[in-house]
């Protein structure tokens, strides 16, 4: 039952339309016999963590009633507005209160935790009992549905022992009968219920029809059927999915690449394992450990020792690393025979403790740094209040450019249980004594840190007088995020930011991966405070701490860590035991 399920999706093309005469897909699932199966009494293992593919944004959420029709209707009709006379005598908390406590929302919050428990018995009887009462169900009680089921057991030995496998394909047939318009968390938990069955090929399919409705697929779209193809070892079909994600301008990330490194790996495909190595280093930079240990287990392969060059144009190897901006070429494996792989440290100089080979720093492109700066000013306007960025952007042109900008909250909280101003102005001397002026840092400090509190003691008073007479502080308005000022003010004026922020929130994700970290690689200032040493800084390393390939044809890996200035950072140093 379920290969024709897989047999007939693979024949269908999808069309945005859900109308009965025009739609493929609506027509299959009428097609489709139910793969309903009795409920076990016995739970399977499930994983405990929440939904990460349930929909966002739905229209359910926002209440919004579509035209019938359109037969597009997302929301229960018990979540229409009571006649007229009734909702004039409601109040607004009333109507509040009438909506939180109506059918579809009760069944919405109990399926949201059947999602965070994994309970998929429970959500697939709340399934049953809605149907049975007659209560139409949204894009959004299907999506959650979806996930619940894709989240059993794929190893079960039969549909009794994996019930929401088993009847995860009926609800998405009964989705499609009850013309809910499906979106992306709908076709990426379909992928998932497909993997779950052992069938990445159909989770391809799921992906491929995103585009019929006019759904941009998304990364976590495409990841049931690339690691569903790489656990099966089909390296083809998992270079195809990486295509599409070309295709459709989706990047990848370090797990996805790690995926396709190994099953390259498995199938010794020298040329791929080389290729995945140059997309790590220039989307990833620093691995995690597993990838590490993948990569090292590469090196240490038969298929990597005889993987390589003997002879190679010396010109054209330096042409590649000078055109890449340093760091690597990009000509393929160069040398042959055995590696030696060693984990090693790199020396404060940037001098690897095994073969003594100085890797380099990579330089940044100004124009680079000119679009970067722009693009920060287009999303700080976009979350800030604009005019208050403008002001700053103008006071910042009176007053710069500085050779180093402080996150003031930031220092004068570094291993304090409180805010302090004497810590903070410790930071402000260090960078003034180094600067090439000897001008004062501009300190950025939210208003809140201004006035009021701490900064009415005489003492801190006078530090922010100073300061401010200096033309070297500004004070954020309420409500504004300071981030955005600090950063823009080091990029801007091209100088020094001294902060511990590691900047991974989503407020940073938003710069990007190309070009932010390398800017923050060249340009962050971090500093530790101890009895032993007192207030230390640490300045940027005088080499980029990311994936190199040399023009020998050593390879030099770094492991990322969470805090370097308390662990010592590994690196994989590989090099050939000849070279030509």
């Amino acid at each position: 039952m379920y290969n024709r399920y897989r047999v007939m999706l693979r024949a269908t093309c999808f069309t945005p339309s859900l109308s009965r005469a025009y739609c493929p897909l609506f027509a299959l699932f009428l097609r489709i016999p139910s793969v309903h199966h009795p409920h076990h009494p016995s739970s399977s293992p499930f994983r405990g963590y929440h939904s990460s593919l349930q929909v966002k944004g739905s229209r359910d959420r926002r209440r919004i009633l579509v035209d019938h029709n359109r037969h597009l209707c997302t929301i229960p009709e018990a979540a229409k507005q009571p006649p007229a006379s009734t909702s004039e005598n409601l109040s607004r908390k009333a109507r509040k209160k009438a909506i939180q406590q109506s059918p579809e929302s009760m069944l919405k919050q109990k399926l949201d935790m059947c999602s965070r428990n994994g309970n998929v018995l429970e959500a697939l009887r709340l399934y049953d009992e809605a149907k049975r009462n007659g209560l139409q169900l949204s894009q959004y009680h299907y999506n959650v549905l979806l996930y619940v089921c894709s989240l059993t057991d794929g190893e079960a030995e039969s549909p009794s022992a994996n019930p929401g496998l088993s009847r995860g394909f009926d609800i998405f047939k009964q989705m499609i009968v009850d013309k809910v318009v499906p979106n992306e968390a709908t076709f990426t938990n379909g992928a998932r219920l497909a993997v779950a069955k052992d069938d990445p090929e159909m989770a391809f399919d799921m992906v491929k029809q995103m585009k019929a409705f006019g759904i941009q697929p998304r990364l976590r779209s495409y990841g049931p059927a690339l690691f569903g193809f790489c656990r099966k070892g089909d390296a083809e079909k998992a270079y195809e999915v990486d295509a599409h994600m070309i295709e459709s301008e989706v990047v990848p990330e370090e797990p996805e690449l790690t995926a396709l490194l190994k099953v390259s790996m498995e199938t010794k495909n020298a040329e791929k394992v080389y290729e995945t190595l140059q997309r790590l280093r220039d989307l990833v930079r620093q691995v995690s450990k597993p990838t590490f240990d993948a990569i090292e287990e590469w090196f240490k392969s038969e298929a990597a020792a005889k993987a390589g060059a003997e002879k190679w144009d010396v010109k054209k190897i330096r042409d590649g690393v000078v055109s890449g901006g340093g760091g690597w070429h990009g000509q393929g494996w160069l040398g042959t025979g055995k590696w030696n792989v060693t984990r090693t440290e790199m020396d404060e100089n940037g001098v690897c403790r095994c073969c003594k080979e100085k890797l380099v720093c990579i330089d940044i492109n100004p124009v680079e740094t000119e679009n970067f700066a722009a693009s920060l000013t287009r999303l700080a306007c976009q979350k800030e209040v604009k005019a208050s960025f403008n002001q700053f952007q103008e006071w910042l042109e009176r007053h710069g450019p500085f050779d180093a900008v402080i996150d003031g909250a930031n220092m004068g909280l570094v291993n304090q249980r409180s805010f302090s101003f004497f810590q903070l102005n410790n930071v402000v001397q260090r960078f003034q004594q180094i600067s090439p002026s000897k001008r004062l840092p501009l300190v950025i400090l939210h208003k809140s840190r201004v006035v009021g509190g701490p900064a009415t003691y005489p003492k801190n008073r006078a530090l922010l007088e100073k300061w401010k007479n200096a033309g070297a502080l500004y004070a954020t308005p309420p409500g504004s995020n300071d981030d955005w000022y600090w950063l823009y003010a080091a990029v801007s004026c091209k100088c020094l930011l001294v902060t511990n922020d590691e900047m991974r929130d989503h407020l940073f994700q938003l710069l990007g991966t190309s070009f932010f970290p390398r800017w923050k690689e060249k340009h962050q200032v971090r500093i530790s405070v101890s009895r032993e040493d007192g207030l230390k800084l640490h300045m940027p390393p005088p080499y980029s701490i990311i994936i190199q390939e040399s023009e020998e044809g050593r390879w030099h890996v770094p492991m990322s860590v969470e805090d370097d200035l308390q662990t010592s950072r590994q690196w994989l140093c590989a090099r050939r035991s000849k070279t030509h």
